[in-house]
């Protein structure tokens, strides 16, 4: 591994540093004819990052892990995971790496990641590498979703490996270098506390305490803080999904992080028809990911995350168990909460609606969109110009006598969403060499809420027989 001569970039090793238990050296593998796809220019100059250096050789070769500033501590970061609901103790990063921590212009702690560096001995039999379609559809949705206010982690580049990947067919390899506030999981504390070392298990508390919820380590119980900051954090990150009709795909726990980021974008995708039953994920066969059942999982990973926290919670363990239930209680509450508000948002019902009307209108909504089979997305911009199809004409007529507020509805109901068959066409392009789609995307959902001349074909919905056999696919 050679050392990149830009002085500038600094590399921290703080997890490592702190959780070597949980932290395992190793290095991203060599890759044959490394060629930059996309660049997160944007993202990079928030990072104080020069992104006419990381166009060059030195800059790829930090992009993809081959060549690191002097002092950086590369790793694969152990963690367990409930996948589909069954125990797995030993997850961890088997294709990626954790290059360290940049500190960004606005003085936040930022980790840099890798996906697709190569086999780690968390690997499982896999060859750890990924492929140019995945990763680019986790830079366009990732890319998408911040446009949408929604937390989640980001991407700063995509580069081609020049080595083939081989998974049903022979596809071009590709790294991912990823931004997050952290890559701590509730799998990272399910890891620990199943090894049963309680110093460890309060050392990672401890971080995730430092690095995202610092007030918690003022209470009385900052453990118990901790589990409650995290319920409240994911219960409005789910109500945000929700909102815009994502679907996450794989909501494994080693899949939900602390910080209440989005993060693993595999078998992702929006919502066309309204159905609360939706899926889109090959692997999810039996629905347990659907549209509809989000938030029931958000609160059951939860659950798991208070057991793994349980011994720091109380010495008394049915007391910890007594203060973890009450605690896991408002998950729904926050999160209805949350999503309510979001939905007299995206009603421009103002505060002088009484909430039992509001939450009768929102309910009646959904039951007709559901019958009517009519597409999310475009349902709601419509509804912001004060348009709606015949078969609503009833409860238009209740809606509009509210008074709401187109203007503000304009603000918070997207024209733009990444839908599935543009996202389908842009890759397809893509791994064939041509980029011009995948960049036209990008540039239009990067701007969601803003109408332009040109871009109509973006914001129509699927052609239906596209939309009644399309799957999504993990990618690895």
């Amino acid at each position: 591994m050679s050392i990149a001569p830009d002085t500038t970039v600094v590399l921290g090793h703080r997890f490592a540093t702190e959780l070597p238990e949980v932290a395992l050296r190793w290095q991203a593998e060599p890759t044959p004819a490394p060629r930059l796809l996309v660049l997160n220019e944007s993202l990079a100059i928030e990072l104080g990052l020069d992104p006419a250096w990381l166009r060059s050789p030195d800059g790829i070769g930090l992009l993809v892990g081959t060549r690191l500033p002097a002092g950086a501590q590369p790793v694969a970061q152990g963690y367990a995971g409930h996948q589909f609901g069954g125990w797995v103790p030993r997850l961890g990063d088997g294709r990626a790496l954790l290059l360290g921590e940049l500190v960004d212009t606005k003085q936040r702690l930022r980790d840099l990641h890798l996906k697709g560096s190569g086999r780690t001995p968390f690997a499982r039999g896999g060859d750890g590498l990924a492929a140019v379609g995945p990763m680019l559809r986790e830079y366009l949705v990732s890319e998408a979703m911040h446009a949408l206010a929604i937390p989640t982690t980001r991407a700063l580049s995509v580069v081609a490996t020049g080595r083939a990947v081989h998974r049903e067919t022979t596809l071009d390899g590709a790294v991912l270098a990823r931004i997050a506030a952290s890559h701590l999981r509730v799998g990272s504390f399910q890891y620990v506390a199943a090894a049963g070392d309680l110093t460890v298990l309060r050392r990672l508390a401890d971080h995730a305490i430092s690095r995202h919820y610092p007030a918690a380590a003022r209470a009385d119980n900052p453990y118990l803080a901790l589990l409650e900051s995290v319920i409240a954090a994911q219960a409005e990150l789910i109500a945000r999904w929700m909102l815009v009709g994502f679907i996450h795909g794989v909501m494994n726990t080693d899949n939900m992080t602390i910080s209440a980021e989005t993060i693993d974008y595999g078998p992702c995708a929006f919502m066309d028809a309204f159905d609360p039953k939706t899926v889109f994920s090959s692997i999810d066969s039996s629905g347990r990911y659907a549209y509809g059942n989000q938030p029931a999982i958000a609160a059951w990973n939860l659950a798991r995350f208070a057991e793994a926290l349980l011994p720091l919670i109380a010495d008394d363990q049915e007391h910890a168990v007594t203060l973890a239930t009450a605690a896991l209680q408002d998950f729904s509450k926050l999160h209805t909460a949350s999503w309510s508000a979001g939905m007299r948002a995206k009603l421009g019902l103002g505060e002088n609606v009484e909430d039992a009307v509001a939450q009768h209108l929102i309910e009646e909504l959904l039951e007709l969109l559901e019958s009517e089979r009519v597409d999310y997305t475009s349902f709601f911009r419509r509804l912001s110009r004060g348009t709606v199809e015949p078969a609503f004409g009833t409860w238009a007529a209740r809606w509009r006598t509210l008074d709401p507020d187109l203007a503000s509805m304009q603000r918070v109901n997207p024209v733009y969403i990444p839908r599935n068959h543009l996202v389908e066409e842009t890759l397809a392009a893509a791994t064939a060499g041509d980029m011009e789609p995948f960049n036209r995307l990008l540039t239009v959902i990067s701007s969601p809420y803003d109408e332009r001349s040109g871009f109509e074909r973006y914001a129509d919905p699927a052609p239906d027989e596209f939309g009644r056999c399309f799957q999504t696919f993990c990618g690895t």
